[in-house]
C-alpha cells in the first residue's frame, strides 16, 4: 500500500527541533520519501495547512485504569500513598476480568489513538485473570492498529500462587511475541515495585527478563513508602537492591523514581536505564518532585495510566519544572518525547522510530493547526507548549496504515466501542462495590 501526505509542514525530529516543508511518500510500513513525491497512484492526503509530527510514546501506562473515570468510592479517604493502593488500585485490579480488561484495551488505546499517541509501553496487572490476559490486550490494540510494548505486573502481594502466574505470563508472552506472531507488540517482564517483591520473586523476574533478552519494566521509588521498605527489609535503598538481583539493565524501565538519592540517580545512568516520569500522577497522588536534574537524558514521559494524551502530559511537567524554577525552555518536553521515542525503537529494534526520513517507521500524527506564528525548529517548543493539543490531531498513520482519519478511528466504530465500554464499566464497578481494601502491608512501612 502507498500513501502520500502531501502539502505539510513536517516535524522531522523533536530532538533535536527540525522542521520542513515536503510531501511524504509511505510505502507498506516506512516512509520511502521525504520530499517532492510525482503523483501516481497511491493514495492521497492532502496537509496543507498541518503539521505533521512523529507519533508520540507513552512510556509508562496502566491501559486497565481506563474504566475508572468517575469510579464510585464509598470508603473512607486515603491518608497516604500505600493506602491510595489499598483502597482504590488493588481493589480495582482484583475486580477485573478478561472482558474489562479488553474493554479497558480497546477504549484506552482509542483514547491514545485520537490524541495522536502511536505507542503505549503498558503495565498491566488483574490478579484474578492473569493466564492469557497479555494476548487479550495485544489483540485489542491490534483491532485498533496501535504499536504497544506489554508486561504483566508480577507481585507477592496477592500470595505466591499469583505470583508464579504473573512471571510465566511474562515468559509465555515474551517468547510469542519473540516469533514475530504479533507485528506491533513487543514485551518486558513487568514488576509491580521493590515493596511487594520478596527477593525470590524478584530474581524469577530478573530470570525471565535474561533468558529473552528483555528488561524489566518497574516502579521505583515513587513514594517514600518504597525506600523506608527496602532499607528496613533488605538493608539497601530501592535502586542498589535492584542492581544486587541483576534488574537494573540498559534494558531497565524504571517508573517515577520520585524518591531516588544522588547515589541511585548516578547508578541509574550509569546502568543506562530509562526513567519514566509521570508528572501528572506524581502531583494527583501528592508523592513529591522527581530529581530530574540528576537523572541525565534518558528520562521520557508516560501517564501512569491517567489516559495517554502527550501533550497533555508533556506540558504539565513542562510546567511544574518552570514553577520549580529548572530553569527548562520550552524545548524540554520535546527532548522528553523524543526519548520516548528512542525507547520504542529499542524495545522494536527500529533505531529511526521517532523521526521522518527515509526508512523509519511510518508512525505520524497529522495536527490540523492554523498557527497563528511561523513554526520553525526555533519555535516548535513554544508552539508544543503554548499552541499545540490533542484536540488539532486530525489523521494518524501506524506502520504505515491509517488509523485515524479526519477525527475517527478508521478500522473499528468508535462509538459502539466506547458505549460497550460503559457496559463493561457499569459491570465492573458493581463488582467492584463487593471488594474490600487491601490486606496487604509492606514489612517497616506503617500505613495506619
Amino acid at each position: 500500500m502507498s500513501l502520500i501526505l502531501a502539502n505539510g509542514t513536517l516535524v522531522t525530529s523533536l530532538d533535536p527541533p527540525r522542521v520542513v516543508r515536503a510531501d511524504i511518500l509511505i510505502e507498506g510500513d516506512r516512509i520511502a520519501t521525504v520530499g517532492p513525491v510525482p503523483t501516481g497512484g497511491a493514495e492521497r492526503r492532502d496537509c496543507t495547512g498541518c503539521l505533521v509530527i512523529p507519533g508520540n510514546v507513552c512510556a509508562h501506562t496502566h491501559v486497565y485504569s481506563a474504566l475508572a473515570r468517575g469510579m464510585p468510592y464509598a470508603l473512607d479517604a486515603p491518608r497516604n500513598f500505600v493506602e491510595i493502593l489499598q483502597r482504590i488500585w488493588w481493589r480495582l485490579d482484583r475486580a477485573l476480568d478478561e472482558e474489562t480488561v479488553r474493554a479497558s484495551a480497546l477504549v484506552g488505546g482509542m483514547e491514545a489513538l485520537l490524541s495522536g499517541t502511536t505507542t503505549l509501553i503498558d503495565h498491566h496487572a488483574s490478579p484474578n485473570a492473569i493466564d492469557g490476559s497479555l494476548d487479550v490486550i495485544a489483540e485489542a490494540f491490534g483491532q485498533l492498529g496501535i504499536r504497544s510494548v506489554l508486561a504483566y505486573e508480577v507481585t507477592d502481594r496477592d500470595g505466591p500462587e499469583r505470583a508464579t502466574s504473573g512471571i510465566e505470563e511474562n515468559r509465555r508472552f515474551l517468547a510469542r511475541v519473540g516469533t514475530g506472531a504479533v507485528p506491533l507488540a513487543r514485551g518486558m517482564v513487568g514488576a509491580h515495585a521493590s515493596f511487594t517483591l520478596s527477593d525470590e520473586t524478584l530474581a524469577a523476574c530478573v530470570e525471565v527478563a535474561r533468558d529473552a533478552a528483555a528488561g524489566i519494566h518497574i516502579h521505583v521509588a515513587e513514594d517514600a513508602a518504597d525506600e523506608r521498605h527496602a532499607v528496613s527489609r533488605h538493608g539497601l535503598r530501592v535502586v542498589p537492591r535492584l542492581a544486587r538481583a541483576g534488574a537494573l539493565t540498559d534494558r531497565a524501565l524504571l517508573a517515577h523514581g520520585v524518591h531516588l538519592d544522588g547515589a541511585e540517580a548516578d547508578a541509574i545512568r550509569a546502568a543506562g536505564a530509562t526513567v519514566a516520569h509521570n508528572p501528572r500522577s506524581n502531583m494527583n497522588n501528592a508523592v513529591g518532585r522527581a530529581p530530574l536534574g540528576l537523572l541525565g537524558e534518558r528520562v521520557a514521559l508516560g501517564t501512569d495510566g491517567i489516559g495517554a494524551d502527550m501533550f497533555e502530559e508533556s506540558r504539565a511537567g513542562f510546567f511544574r519544572l518552570h514553577e520549580d524554577g529548572a530553569g527548562v525552555g520550552p524545548d524540554w518536553p520535546l527532548a522528553r518525547l523524543a526519548e520516548g521515542a528512542r525507547l520504542a525503537g529499542r524495545l522494536f529494534a527500529e533505531p529511526s522510530l521517532g523521526r521522518i526520513e527515509p526508512g523509519a517507521p511510518a508512525d505520524l500524527a497529522v495536527l490540523d493547526y492554523a498557527a497563528p506564528t511561523p513554526v520553525s525548529a526555533d519555535s516548535l517548543g513554544g508552539h508544543w507548549v503554548f499552541g499545540l493539543s490533542a484536540r488539532a490531531v486530525r489523521d494518524v498513520v501506524v506502520a504505515g496504515r491509517v488509523v485515524v482519519a479526519d477525527r475517527r478511528l478508521a478500522l473499528v466504530d468508535g462509538d459502539r466501542l466506547a458505549a460497550d465500554a460503559r457496559g463493561q464499566a457499569e459491570r465492573l464497578w458493581r463488582h467492584l462495590a463487593g471488594i474490600g481494601i487491601h490486606p496487604f502491608e509492606p514489612e517497616g512501612v506503617t500505613t495506619r
